[in-house]
């Protein structure tokens, strides 16, 4: 853990200071659809046990397979830590994600809300980093990770997922003036404030790139207006390990609805700041 001033991360960008103190209670947010094969129980047995202060609530989005069974079994061997919300119907990564923040923020202990993926591509262990961040540092409401291939890092990001991620990440640069190096790392930490309450009270246009819909709330929230940085108020965390996971859901026609679904956010943000 980092004492209080500032230093130097492996990017050579100045982090900012953490200091050291008990952790408000974090409530992670898991959402699964068809994860029956693939959720590594044991990874967050593992963690529950080394580690307080952090919980989780998993969402069933709509499972065909044995996924709900799975989570209620996680669930009755250890409620204190394990929570399980139940989608009827398949509604897609971004409802889930909105329906499990919306759910965490009616428990009046939790402090951080945040979502990671099933596949844990993000360890788990890199949640108390995030949150220690946000502890240091009042004005931090979101952590995001960040999968940049420095030196001395195990980023293991297939070739053309990390190009197409640099093509959309530019786009994405261009048409919001939004500085964020990584918007689609599944790895999000917020505070629970009025203003992040405030991001997930409707439903988000897409089902696909929500995290870029959230930032760009988030974005319109500090000034709808006048668009201003989130430097100060976001924070991309670079990550020490990310990994593919055989599975993904994501299809070769996804990159076309994601650019179709930024001019729908587009239009949609352009309305609101008129």
């Amino acid at each position: 853990m980092v004492g209080a001033g500032h230093s130097k991360g492996e990017s050579g960008r100045t982090r900012p200071p953490v200091h050291t103190r008990s952790m408000s209670r974090t409530l992670i947010i898991v959402p699964c659809y068809n994860e029956e094969m693939r959720l590594r129980q044991d990874m967050f047995d593992q963690f529950v046990s080394a580690s307080s202060g952090i919980d989780f609530l998993f969402v069933n989005d709509g499972s065909q397979d044995g996924t709900l069974e799975l989570l209620k079994g996680l669930s009755a061997q250890n409620p204190r830590r394990y929570q399980v919300l139940d989608m009827k119907q398949n509604m897609g990564k971004a409802e889930a994600v909105r329906e499990g923040m919306r759910a965490a923020l009616m428990q009046g202990d939790v402090g951080f809300i945040g979502f990671w993926d099933a596949d844990l591509a993000t360890p788990l262990d890199v949640i108390p980093e995030f949150v220690q961040v946000m502890e240091g540092n009042p004005d931090v409401e979101v952590v995001i990770g960040s999968r940049v291939n420095l030196l001395g890092r195990d980023i293991r990001r297939r070739s053309a997922r990390h190009y197409l991620g640099r093509f959309f990440a530019t786009v994405v640069s261009l048409m919001f003036k939004l500085q964020v190096y990584d918007t689609q790392c599944g790895a999000k930490i917020f505070r629970r404030t009025a203003r992040v309450a405030g991001l997930v009270e409707r439903p988000f246009i897409s089902r696909w790139i929500f995290d870029v819909e959230l930032l760009v709330r988030y974005q319109q929230s500090l000034n709808p207006v006048n668009l201003r940085t989130l430097d100060g108020h976001v924070y991309e965390y670079p990550l020490s390990r990310w990994e593919d996971v055989e599975g993904s859901k994501i299809s070769p026609g996804d990159g076309l609805r994601a650019l179709l679904d930024l001019f729908r956010i587009y239009r949609t943000r352009a309305g609101k700041s008129k």
